[in-house]
């Protein structure tokens, strides 16, 4: 008798959507599709959720008034992924994206929120972003209370990684007019 080995079911996003319509994962869940793989995303804490309001109030009053902002929302990496970063900084788009997801061509600027989820954005998410092309990646890693940024996708990384602390200045490489206290985000 030949051998069989237990295989993955991977999905794309076609199945994905299907999956959501038919409400499979309960209204309050957690969930993002990388890479084919369904994944439960810790649930978020004060600490996060307030950082992440604090990025989009800075956000939402310093860049330009033709941007748009966008917070815990799908985007649509290829056919097998749909992580839902904690803020993006997009292209403009007629309908504000009402009639798609962005894609890796609309981002400006991801960044993740970072405490219990650490590894995995420094691993897999920031992997997943290299490898579709997106542009800027800054991880805010609460643990360490720095700021990591990302430049320059390479395959499955970037050419260009700094770490930023309190007294330091971030700008932003498709908006260099925008200078931002890193204090101001930490």
């Amino acid at each position: 008798m030949a051998t069989v080995h237990p295989t993955k079911h991977l999905t794309n996003l076609t199945e994905w959507r299907r999956l959501g319509e038919a409400a499979i994962f309960p209204p309050d869940s957690r969930v993002e599709l990388i890479n084919g793989e369904i994944f439960d995303m810790a649930p978020i804490g004060f600490n996060h959720a307030g950082h992440l309001k604090n990025i989009n109030k800075l956000f939402t009053r310093l860049m330009p008034e033709h941007l748009i902002s966008s917070v815990q929302d799908p985007l649509q990496l290829g056919d097998l992924s749909e992580p839902e970063p904690d803020f993006m900084l997009l292209k403009p788009h007629a309908d504000y994206y009402s009639s798609r997801h962005p894609t890796a061509e609309d981002v400006l600027l991801l960044i993740e929120v970072a405490d219990t989820s650490l590894k995995f954005d420094q691993n897999q998410k920031l992997r997943l972003y290299a490898l579709h092309g997106i542009p800027e990646y800054w991880l805010l890693n609460l643990n360490d209370m720095c700021l990591e940024v990302y430049r320059k996708p390479f395959g499955e990384t970037y050419k260009e990684k700094s770490t930023l602390y309190r007294g330091d200045t971030v700008d932003l490489l498709q908006l260099p007019e925008l200078s931002i206290p890193v204090a101001a985000i930490l």
